[in-house]
């Protein structure tokens, strides 16, 4: 019998989009024998992956993400690539599944047969973007995406988790006045390899323009660390399409930049080690919650940490013991 990771691998390098589907349903799960097919199914096909322009994308609710997100894809995919797009939608706490349904507001984007919509929903990951975000990067790779998105739920902690696990973090921004300037937290644009003002179309057109400049002034009292780019600040219209040529040029040749310079080789070795610190973090959590030994002992713990008799590092710290020992040590 064939092996069934192995079949689903080579769908996947055909271009089977059914199989990319359920090859993302697969790295999502929890379950532990599916964890056990995920891994195996990402160390298949690794080889397979590397070659895509990964792009994050944030900005506040309402600055146009999946609108943008759409008049790009059609942009790009009329130039013959392809694009897959990760949109990581906030959880219900009641369901736990998908609150905004991006892949309904990416109407004409869903029926593109050179585009793939993944909506999924962040669950209790930090950072607005969800735990395998990175496994389905390099699914989508392995089915020849070569280009791909990952949408964030919005400003916040997304930043930096989206710029851990793609080669250019894209900002986008709302027209806004003077005092919107000077509320824009410094973090945020340091991490922006590009920044793009919606909505500059009708009534804002103007306003767009003002507010790149603005921003365009103020990122010269910043300083970037890596390579030698300026970061571009651009008026851009997801409903017209004015702008999106230019951005989309500006992408390239930052990504031509970073690979020449030997720059994205490095950003992208860092972010392996980043992703394996995470999932030690992730997994030592589970374990933590799975061990018999650590369940007997934790409602102890935390009631003498609620009393204040405990004081929470100690705790954690006797937990981690009962974890790595079998027994409740006691930890000076």
């Amino acid at each position: 019998m064939t092996d069934p990771v192995q079949t689903l691998a080579a769908r996947l390098r055909a271009g089977d989009r059914r199989a990319l589907a359920k090859a993302v349903t697969l790295v999502e799960s929890a379950r532990a024998d599916h964890r056990e097919m995920a891994e195996a199914l990402i160390a298949e096909i690794m080889p397979d992956t590397g070659t895509a322009m990964r792009v994050g994308i944030s900005g506040v609710p309402g600055v146009g993400k999946s609108t943008f997100i759409e008049a790009f894809g059609t942009h790009v995919t009329a130039l013959g690539h392809r694009i897959a797009v990760l949109a990581v939608d906030p959880s219900s706490k009641r369901g736990g599944g998908s609150i905004l349904g991006d892949k309904t507001r990416m109407e004409l984007l869903s029926r593109n047969p050179d585009a793939f919509i993944r909506p999924s929903p962040a669950g209790e990951t930090l950072g607005g973007v969800a735990r395998r975000s990175r496994e389905s990067i390099l699914l989508c790779e392995a089915a020849g995406f070569d280009v791909i998105l990952v949408e964030t739920v919005g400003v916040g902690q997304s930043e930096t988790a989206v710029a851990e696990m793609t080669d250019l973090f894209l900002l986008l921004l709302l027209p806004a006045g003077g005092d919107e300037l000077q509320g824009l937290k410094k973090g945020i644009v340091e991490l922006a390899d590009m920044i793009l003002v919606n909505k500059a179309d009708g009534a804002l057109a103007d306003q767009a323009r003002r507010t790149a400049a603005d921003y365009h002034g103020a990122l010269r009292l910043l300083s970037k660390a890596g390579a030698d780019w300026t970061v571009p600040v651009l008026p851009v219209s997801a409903q017209t399409g004015d702008g999106i040529a230019d951005a989309w040029t500006r992408m390239e040749a930052f990504r031509s930049m970073m690979a020449e310079s030997g720059a994205l080789a490095a950003r992208r070795s860092q972010q392996a080690r980043n992703w394996l610190w995470d999932e030690l973090m992730a997994e030592m959590a589970q374990r933590l919650k799975a061990d018999p030994s650590v369940r007997d002992l934790l409602p102890q713990i935390q009631q003498a940490v609620a009393d204040g008799d405990t004081p929470a590092p100690v705790g954690a710290r006797r937990l981690i013991a009962a974890l790595l020992d079998g027994r409740a040590g006691n930890v000076s």
